[in-house]
């Protein structure tokens, strides 16, 4: 347990902030769950549809500081390089 008052008031701080941000860190890997069950079962409309929704999200929570940018650009370019790979067997096949 912490012993100075600061201390105290950042565990309290720390918990808000944790409260705050779990529902925004929740929706994000939701919807980036929903994008590759349907980009993986082949429903390529959707999933692009999804894709784009994947990515507002995460766009949305690293401009609140929820996620660090790089992870929310990391996030996006794998969804959409998994994308991409599904449209052009879906062509080509």
């Amino acid at each position: 347990m912490a012993n100075t008052k600061s201390a105290i008031k950042q565990i309290r701080v720390s918990e808000r902030k944790r409260q705050r941000n779990k529902p925004i860190r929740t929706r994000a890997k939701t919807e980036v769950k929903k994008a590759r069950l349907l980009i993986e079962a082949g429903d390529l409309e959707a999933a692009q549809t999804q894709t784009h929704v994947a990515i507002r999200t995460l766009d949305r929570a690293a401009s609140k500081g929820v996620i660090h940018r790089n992870n929310a650009a990391r996030r996006k370019s794998r969804l959409m390089k998994q994308l991409g790979k599904a449209l052009n067997q879906a062509s080509a096949g």
